[in-house]
């Protein structure tokens, strides 16, 4: 496991909870805050992981969206008629779903202490949110563990610590260097598929599998950060589609999933 590090100004200071209260309530304002984007999850890459397993799930089945962010998957598997809750550390931001949502259920909260009771969820999934305590994922993974029933499912991605990274790291002390800036704090997490499993297995999770996702935001990052291409050109945009489909995983994803499940005879 890898940590990444921040550049920070003094309005982002504050303990770990409320800097990343404070911080994604910032990013999703500058987003343009909920907008209700429902349509576009089928097409995304963790559905199509995550959809044979939903599939066998009843209706009614009770979710948690962990870390919901914008709201639309919770929304988007509320409208496919199951019992699912958003959670979320930013209070404005779920006070604003509420408005967007008015019949989906929101809630404010820390994944690693819920108020769930024990063995009370079918389903948990949570994308690119275990990753950014710096106490590590255990926590967040006990907290699963408890909550899901027996046979429950888990699913959660994480930033992958592609190849491509660990070249760079291995001749860059900057990131070692930025732990003892003033000014940066820790931001993420960023694991191998393997680290990822151990890290699961060690919860107490069985493990179906760990696959690569977001190819094409990984070939994207590469292109701007290594070869000095904008985001926002056309041609950065255009070759990112031309080299994603021929390039491995396991060299520029940008993200791992995981899909695990609560022993039955836990």
């Amino acid at each position: 496991m890898r940590k990444d590090f921040m550049s920070i100004d003094d309005s982002h200071g504050g303990d770990e909870t409320t800097f990343i209260e404070k911080y994604w309530t910032d990013i999703w304002n500058r987003q343009g805050g909920p907008k209700a984007e429902i349509g576009k999850i089928s097409s995304k890459d963790e559905y199509k992981v995550i959809k044979p397993f939903f599939d066998q799930l009843p209706k009614g089945a009770r979710i948690l969206d962990g870390g919901c962010g914008l709201g639309d998957w919770t929304a988007f598997f509320t409208q496919k008629g199951f019992d699912c809750v958003g959670l979320d550390l930013s209070r404005e931001t779920v006070a604003k779903l509420h408005t967007i949502f008015p019949d989906v259920i929101f809630k404010p909260g820390d994944i690693r202490h819920t108020e769930f009771n024990d063995n009370s969820l079918d389903a948990y999934f949570s994308w690119g949110v275990f990753e950014h305590f710096e106490d590590g994922m255990r926590p967040c993974i006990d907290e699963a563990l408890r909550i899901l029933k027996p046979g429950g499912y888990l699913f959660i991605s994480v930033p992958y610590d592609n190849l491509r990274h660990a070249l760079r790291a291995a001749g860059d002390w900057s990131e070692r260097k930025a732990a003892n800036r003033h000014n940066r704090r820790f931001y993420q997490w960023r694991l191998t598929k393997g680290e990822l499993r151990d890290e699961l297995s060690a919860g107490g999770f069985d493990i179906h599998q760990v696959t690569t996702i977001h190819k094409r935001q990984g070939v994207l990052r590469f292109l701007h950060h290594e070869v000095k291409l904008s985001y926002s050109w056309y041609f950065t945009r255009g070759l990112s589609l031309t080299l994603a489909p021929i390039i491995p995983g396991g060299l520029m994803a940008h993200m791992i999933l995981a899909v695990a499940q609560k022993p039955m005879d836990s």
